[in-house]
């Protein structure tokens, strides 16, 4: 990882724009409908300290060096982070390609040397993220008190929102109908933690972007990660980090049993076929069984 990617509440901040053109309007349409507090600065004013006391980040665009070294030396004086446009060299960060969903915020960055590949994944990525996504977090967000109240413990927690983000309430926040959705996750939550375990099967060869939706969706809320060894290791990335891991030999039938008994969610990646032995045992157990395969190739 070449860059460490951060994010800055917003909410009671200013952010100031030095110079003027494009540029520094293209910035400015980065914070259209934040809550931040949006100055522009250009001529004198930009060369002073003062013009950014208190701000959280400073963008700077002009065509005139003298401009562009003078503000960025202002704004530096002033503790602030600069960011000049199209001059990666004079930036303390790089503004990456952003897909904007309100409390949901995706970014793309290539630390500033190939902005028109961020702005190609961030395409193909925006596809992939809902509109009402941003609903999701308000809600989840709205009860967070209220679950860490109800569900001390954190495994507890984690099962029930992995569950909840692709439930009822999830669905009737993405639809906008919001007090619809806090009504089912108070009713989410009343229940509990408690869910059925699962055992997925996925085609673990590669390459990745052959998987389907519901397979990397599978991989994101595992709470346990068997993987064959010649797995590709562009499909193991897409697991949480934190994914408990199991070596083959470890996750026979027998383990997978348990391991769904305690209504974990258990990916195994596999590179050859399923073994209809243990698909056998799973089903003789009452164990839900999935097996996704890659997507066609056309």
């Amino acid at each position: 990882m070449d860059s460490f990617p951060a994010f800055f509440p917003l909410a009671g901040r200013t952010v100031v724009i030095a110079g003027s053109g494009e540029g520094a309007d293209n910035k400015a349409r980065l914070f259209a409908g934040s809550p931040a507090t949006l100055v522009r600065l250009d001529g004198h004013a930009a060369f002073l300290p003062g013009s950014y006391s208190g701000a959280v980040l400073a963008f700077i665009s002009s065509d005139d060096e003298v401009f562009v070294q003078a503000a960025a030396a202002a704004a530096r004086a002033a503790r602030v982070l600069v960011n000049v446009v199209d001059k990666p060299a004079l930036c303390d960060f790089n503004t990456p390609a952003v897909i904007d969903r309100g409390e949901v915020v995706a970014a793309v960055g290539t630390g500033g040397s190939a902005p028109v590949l961020a702005t190609m994944l961030r395409n193909d990525i925006e596809s992939q993220v809902p509109e009402g996504a941003g609903r999701v977090a308000a809600m989840l967000r709205r009860f967070q008190d209220e679950v860490r109240k109800t569900l001390p413990a954190l495994h507890e927690r984690r099962a029930f929102l992995r569950d909840a983000v692709a439930g009822e309430a999830a669905q009737a926040a993405m639809a906008g109908d919001m007090e619809m959705a806090g009504r089912l996750f108070r009713e989410a939550l009343a229940k509990g933690s408690a869910r059925q375990g699962r055992v997925r099967f996925i085609a673990g060869k590669g390459p990745s972007d052959l998987l389907t939706l519901r397979a990397v969706r599978a991989l994101s809320a595992a709470d346990d990660l068997v993987a064959d060894p010649d797995v590709d290791p562009q499909i193991l990335t897409m697991a949480r980090r934190d994914v408990h891991r199991l070596a083959p030999e470890e996750a026979g039938a027998d383990r997978l049993i348990q391991l769904a008994g305690e209504g974990r969610q258990v990916v195994r990646l596999i590179t050859g076929p399923v073994e209809p032995s243990t698909i056998q045992a799973l089903a003789k157990a009452g164990v839900l069984v999935e097996v996704l395969l890659s997507a066609p190739t056309t």
